[in-house]
């Protein structure tokens, strides 16, 4: 799974994605203030995927989804679905080809929505480096472009800036890569590496102001980190876990404020917040929720009311788990539910 996978559809409504064994299934809330959720429904029609799935999403509201499925013996490519509102049907799954034409599978793709409502997918080639194909803006596809890096690990990190022009974050050993669109539609461009050792698959992605993404990573020492191309990067506090920390931009008493959630070593989720782009004011963990299992997902979202919302998602069991902000200071959480 990469990208967030909870989602304020353009109804307001939330809703949640999740693989399960050849499918990509999603389920919407009926309504508003946590009432009942539909029934898991697959998306995309009948395909058999691969167990990837990469989701993006649009100021539009519209999700953008893409897996591998199996083409012919020992090769793959990749597909593409657009759901537009969570309580209609997706679109069928649609063949987008492959970065190096044919083969198997390169890694986990990622996927980022510019203003005009195209989507970017980018992935990793069989030469180590990045390719991209982005949607044209009248239908159908740009061919595939190589961005070139090397040694490019898992884990890619694509967002969109408010200024609606797409960027991504690749790590590679010893160093972070940045690529920027320079204008909208153009080819994202590499701008920065940042030298530092970061661990493989920890890279998200934020856009946090007008002119800035932030990127957050965990570094060899465990440390979270905070980074914005053209600064330096910032330990903003230890990480509570191993995976991949979610984050969201919230309201919390008055303030901007980035919300980070992760998986900690002792099993729970754990919570951090701080001012937008003020790590010198600090943050610190604190942990909710039950005990859940080792490969537990964690995903964050604003609902229609503007309040947090968490969801925490385990592949292994398929137990899916959700909690938000009571209407109270501070940042005090419902119980935790099933869905």
């Amino acid at each position: 799974m990469n990208g967030d996978w909870l989602l304020r559809g353009r109804d307001g409504r939330l809703s949640v994605y999740q693989l399960s064994g050849d499918a990509v299934l999603c389920r919407t809330e009926r309504g508003p203030d946590g009432g009942p959720w539909t029934d898991p429904h697959k998306v995309g029609g009948d395909q058999k995927l691969h167990p990837v799935l990469a989701v993006g999403q649009g100021a539009d509201g519209y999700a953008h989804l893409v897996s591998w499925r199996s083409t012919t013996k020992g090769e793959s490519g990749l597909v593409h679905s657009t759901h537009f509102r969570p309580r209609l049907a997706a679109l069928d799954w649609s063949p987008i080809g492959h970065p190096d034409k044919k083969g198997d599978r390169t890694g986990t793709p990622a996927v980022a929505v510019d203003a005009q409502g195209r989507a970017h997918v980018f992935v990793r080639n069989k030469g180590g480096g990045v390719s991209l194909l982005a949607q044209k803006e009248k239908g159908g596809w740009e061919p595939w472009r190589d961005l070139k890096g090397h040694e490019v690990q898992e884990g890619l990190a694509a967002v969109t800036g408010e200024s609606g022009r797409v960027e991504l974050y690749a790590a590679a050993p010893g160093v972070v890569l940045y690529w920027r669109q320079e204008e909208p539609g153009a080819r994202p461009v590499l701008q920065e590496a940042l030298e530092t050792a970061v661990r493989p698959g920890t890279l998200h992605a934020l856009a946090t102001s007008p002119a800035s993404t932030t990127v957050y990573y965990t570094d060899d020492s465990g440390d979270l980190c905070a980074w914005r191309p053209g600064t330096k990067p910032v330990a903003l506090l230890p990480a509570a876990g191993s995976g991949r920390v979610a984050a969201v931009r919230c309201e919390l008493d008055g303030h901007d404020c980035t919300l980070l959630a992760q998986r900690s070593a002792s099993g729970r989720v754990a919570f951090a917040a701080y001012p937008t782009e003020l790590e010198s004011a600090g943050a610190w963990w604190t942990e909710s929720g039950p005990h859940l299992p080792v490969d537990a997902l964690v995903s964050l979202a604003v609902d229609e009311d503007d309040r947090v919302v968490a969801a925490t998602l385990s592949p292994s069991t398929g137990q899916l788990l959700l909690t938000g902000r009571k209407d109270e200071p501070g940042l005090a959480l419902q119980a935790w539910r099933p869905l």
